[in-house]
């Protein structure tokens, strides 16, 4: 199982905005897109979360824009688990453009466990913990120094 995780998409035109390149709030779909997709080859899809009546919920997210992304244009979202504490999560990004080597976008996410009927916090169980590898931070971005 992959410790960084490779979500592929190609931008389509439902995705862009009045100024002729994607709309921000693609980003952060695509973001949720790897992160869910990372965690169901781990083992974990949104099925196994709701059986367990816990799972994980969006504290923040911080996205460090670069460059941007045109219609047909390949990208590449790459996803780590950063850290993993005792209730949270961070997980990191980076997004790329295959073609010409260009870095769109470096973002995290500050991910938080909760029972789901209640939404209170708590423990990430030891299975959970235990699909996941941790990579040290491959990558700095400027605005989340907060959610470390």
């Amino acid at each position: 199982m992959p410790a960084i995780f490779e979500y592929h998409h190609c931008v389509t035109p439902a995705e862009i905005d009045g100024v002729g390149h994607v709309n921000n709030i693609e980003y952060l779909r695509w973001l949720q897109d790897a992160a869910v997709a990372h965690s169901t080859i781990q083992g974990w899809p949104q099925k196994a979360y709701y059986e367990l009546g816990q799972g994980w919920v969006v504290r923040s997210h911080f996205i460090e824009y670069l460059v941007p992304a045109f219609v047909g244009d390949e990208i590449v979202v790459r996803t780590w688990i950063a850290d993993l504490k005792r209730v949270t999560s961070l997980r990191r990004y980076e997004l790329l453009r295959p073609s010409d080597g260009k870095k769109l976008a470096l973002a995290c996410t500050n991910w938080a466990f909760v029972k789901f009927a209640t939404l209170q916090p708590c423990r990430v169980p030891a299975e959970v913990i235990s699909a996941f590898e941790l990579v040290p931070d491959l990558v700095e971005s400027k605005g989340d120094s907060s959610v470390s």
